[in-house]
């Protein structure tokens, strides 16, 4: 069992990559769907905003500190928290332990590009870094909410044993927890832009900018249109500053 601590009533797993992959193995081994999320500082700034989005985060059975500015807000609260757990290198870790037990991945969500759809090429990524990788299914992320319930059926006709879903956040985990109920998988994943960089669509950041703490930085440098975006993080800092002197977690 992990140490769950609320960020700004948002709770948050203080887990390293050791510790989530612990979590990750009694999830794939645990009946039902095993919920995991991965909010940064934005997601838990909207999550203030968005009851739904609260609740998920709320009864998810992985919440991973995904996001430089969790690290930061835990020192200043006074939490355990020495490292964030990225999405990316989660997601990782998770196909090395699919691959190593004989398990299968479905992908969900990005572009619906011609010749083949980013999760597609995600896929074949994948498995030229993990030639044993199972991958049972792909399908794009753009559909309308009468094909869902084909999608949820060829999701659970692949057999699958776990999933990711990358329609951007709320949407993907507001998705997962819809389907909960009714998918067969033993575990399902918010992923955001992951299978962009997967497919080679987008660069990572360098090691360096991980390293420090910049990621976010590198991003904005090479895609200024996420300057909105970006604007959460200060907001979300200065609500954890008045957090702590209001004696608030």
């Amino acid at each position: 069992m992990s140490v769950r601590k609320n960020i700004l009533g948002v709770p948050v797993d203080m887990v390293n990559m050791d510790g989530a992959k612990v979590i990750f193995d009694d999830i794939m081994n645990t009946e039902g769907v095993g919920v995991i999320v991965t909010p940064n500082s934005e997601i838990v700034v909207n999550a203030g905003k968005d009851d739904e989005l609260k609740e998920i985060i709320v009864n998810a059975d992985l919440v991973i500190p995904d996001g430089i500015g969790l690290v930061y807000a835990s020192k200043i609260l006074g939490y355990e928290l020495r490292e964030r757990v990225t999405g990316i290198d989660f997601l990782s870790e998770a196909i090395e332990y699919l691959q190593k037990n004989g398990k299968s991945l479905y992908l969900l969500g990005s572009k619906n590009s011609e010749p083949e759809t980013v999760a597609q090429m995600a896929a074949k990524n994948m498995c030229k870094q993990y030639p044993e990788l199972k991958i049972a299914g792909t399908h794009h992320g753009y559909f309308k909410p009468d094909e869902e319930k084909g999608i949820i059926d060829d999701i659970n006709d692949s057999g699958a044993d776990f999933l990711c879903v990358a329609l951007g956040s709320p949407k993907q985990e507001k998705f997962i927890n819809k389907y909960k109920e009714v998918l067969k998988v033993k575990g399902a994943i918010g992923v955001g832009g992951c299978l962009d960089v997967w497919a080679g669509n987008v660069e990572r950041a360098p090691e360096f900018y991980r390293e420090h703490g910049l990621e976010w930085f590198y991003r904005l440098i090479k895609q200024p249109s996420r300057f909105k975006r970006m604007g959460a993080l200060p907001v979300f800092m200065t609500k954890v500053l008045k957090s702590r002197l209001k004696g608030e977690k």
